[in-house]
């Protein structure tokens, strides 16, 4: 059922009746944004930059959303810190012999924290800088129009559209006894004063395999068991053993295809019970980090009354971010599909533009999904990997080069890792890359661009690419599949 009120379109769901029609007179703005992160933002901005009256509720304690207070910029911070510190102990590789490497671990995290609140109080000015009305309280769907927002008194506020970008928590722990013994989460990890000098990090995805090299980079002996046969299950099994071969040699201990059995305390520490092909282990340890993952963050928010439809408290969206109610949209972390923030900035963006132009061409494309984790070597990759060109049964030619023959990198002494193509078999044209090596993050985007514009590997095989430089490297895959693949 649609209503006019003042000349505008309200949602008024079956059997609302007179009650919620009495509370919508009231219409305070045209959205609303739930969240004040990387996708709330977008989506404030694109739909204020379009004339309509907006806000944007935030919930949490600080302002500036998972990436900028939790997420990528500290943790970036942080491995810099440890990129630097591996750096120095590596120096008599190039004859140079410093007398001592020492290194104060509250200065590293002061440093970190100086970073994080530039970043953080940018975003704060951004989201009042009068574009946009800023509100801060926790929120509540009271029907598919009303939001409830936290206070003494709590405050109902009504809008034609929303944006739910309320990112994602930590998730419960997989099972009581690790709960009971106690664990930090990158939360407590970001304000750690000092290093304990054992600890066991459950979990082989980037939050975890990044925190455990920089913890054993400055010295806390680390103890990484995950669950899953591969770190970075997402990724192809070469990264999984570029990493893994990298982290043992720096020391690590490394464990895949567990069962997580018990967990609990000991005189001195923590204890971490596990089993691995039949046999049963127990590592004991100053502190346990809990990687095992995040959850949307909808619990709250009571999205029955909104008739807003999840699955396993994710949002479900269409490529317009429009979820189950029309008028209703979500963006980043809490809607999926992936948790990556470049993603979620474009998602809020799309949302917007949906709501000031419904049915508009914005969609959401993955073609050109790209993710990267910042350990040593740096993990890249964009688009199609080779397992997932497996079992979707699509053919594919792919060729490879690996760094230590590869000038630049040797003179680097950057030696782990390789770059890979994937490309049609019939007419070249890439369809995915991978690098697994220096400066990883940086080097994919090479593809990404090539992808963007659709090029083949006879086009890219034809980029100059100056000498020595780590981005000359692409150039021996995609001569290699140009030899293989005729021009079409």
């Amino acid at each position: 059922t649609r209503l006019a009120i003042s000349g505008r379109d309200f949602h008024c769901p079956e059997g609302a009746g007179f009650r919620s029609v009495a509370i919508m007179k009231d219409l305070e703005f045209d959205v609303l944004i739930l969240g004040g992160g990387s996708a709330g933002y977008a989506a404030a901005r694109t739909v204020a930059a379009g004339g309509l009256r907006t806000a944007v509720v935030e919930g949490g304690e600080e302002v500036g959303g998972l990436c900028i207070l939790r997420g990528c910029m500290p943790t970036k911070a942080l491995l810099q810190a440890a990129d630097v510190m591996h750096l120095v102990h590596r120096a008599p590789t190039w004859g140079i012999h410093p007398h001592s490497v020492t290194f104060d671990f509250q200065q590293v995290m002061a440093r970190k924290g100086r970073l994080i609140s530039d970043f953080a109080s940018y975003r704060s000015q951004q989201l009042q800088d009068g574009r946009f009305t800023f509100l801060r309280g926790s929120a509540r769907f009271v029907d598919a129009n009303t939001l409830e927002l936290s206070g003494t008194p709590s405050r109902r506020i009504t809008a034609r559209s929303f944006v739910i970008a309320t990112g994602s928590k930590m998730a419960e722990p997989p099972f009581l006894a690790l709960k009971r013994a106690g664990y930090i989460t990158s939360d407590e990890a970001l304000q750690l004063t000092q290093l304990p000098k054992s600890m066991v990090v459950l979990g082989g995805g980037a939050v975890a395999v990044e925190f455990a090299q920089f913890f054993q980079r400055f010295g806390t002996r680390v103890t990484l068991i995950q669950r899953s046969e591969q770190l970075l299950k997402d990724f192809d099994p070469d990264a999984h053993e570029t990493l893994s071969t990298v982290l043992r040699r720096e020391g690590m201990q490394v464990h895949t295809g567990t069962s997580l059995v018990d967990a609990g305390v000991t005189a001195t520490g923590k204890y971490v019970e596990f089993e691995q092909g039949g046999v049963r282990h127990r590592v004991e340890a100053d502190e346990i980090f809990n990687g095992l993952g995040r959850t949307p963050n909808t619990a709250e928010l009571n999205l029955e009354a909104a008739g807003v439809r999840t699955q396993r408290g994710r949002i479900v969206t269409d490529d317009r971010m429009q979820t189950s109610a029309a008028h209703i949209y979500a963006a980043g972390d809490c809607s999926g599909p992936y948790e990556v923030v470049h993603l979620a900035v474009i998602q809020g963006e799309v949302a917007g533009r949906q709501i000031l132009q419904p049915g508009s061409a914005h969609r959401m494309d993955y073609r050109l999904l790209t993710v990267v984790v910042f350990t040593d070597p740096q993990i890249a990759c964009v688009g199609l990997t080779e397992r997932e060109a497996r079992s979707r049964g699509v053919g594919v030619r792919v060729a490879s080069h690996p760094f230590n023959d590869h000038g630049k990198s040797m003179i680097m002494e950057a030696l782990d890792g390789f770059v890979k193509l994937i490309a049609d078999p019939r007419t070249g044209e890439i369809l995915g890359g991978a690098c697994v090596g220096p400066m990883g993050g940086e080097l994919i985007h090479e593809i990404v661009v090539a992808m963007d514009r659709r090029m083949t590997v006879h086009a890219l095989a034809a980029v100059p690419h100056y000498h020595p430089t780590l981005a000359e490297i692409w150039t021996y895959p995609a001569e290699e599949l140009a030899s293989q693949i005729p021009l079409p």
